[in-house]
């Protein structure tokens, strides 16, 4: 089991925090089992919102993950075909229960110094 950062649009982390989205979807699978995402919300927030249990992750076609996903997708169909064009796999996190923490942290506070381009193992 493993447990990564994740850089997240704003507007998909208050989503995410409101549970209208139960799913984050993504291009790479990590390499091991992923058991929970702390939340990075990206520009202009740059922190640590809350962290998140992941209860089951698919990897399938495209087509087939947005069958099964798409109720609480927080997405359109039409950005979700637009991020995975040409793609042959996407990759869904099914989201559990999701922890806002009151005072957002710091990268640093993970021991990471950057913000990561997708994901970073923690």
């Amino acid at each position: 089991m493993c447990k990564i950062l994740l850089s997240i649009n704003p507007e998909h982390v208050a989503n995410i925090m409101a549970g209208s989205k139960k799913y984050e979807f993504r291009k790479v699978k990590c390499k091991g089992a992923v058991q929970k995402i702390f939340i990075f919300a990206t520009a202009p927030i740059m922190q640590v919102v809350g962290e998140v249990e992941v209860l089951e992750v698919i990897e399938e076609k495209p087509e087939h993950v947005w069958e099964k996903t798409a109720e609480f997708s927080g997405i359109s169909r039409m950005f979700f075909d637009r991020y995975f064009e040409d793609k042959e796999k996407a990759i869904a996190y099914r989201l559990g229960e999701v922890k806002k923490y009151r005072k957002p942290k710091k990268l640093i506070d993970f021991g990471i110094s950057f913000a990561p381009q997708s994901f970073v193992y923690v």
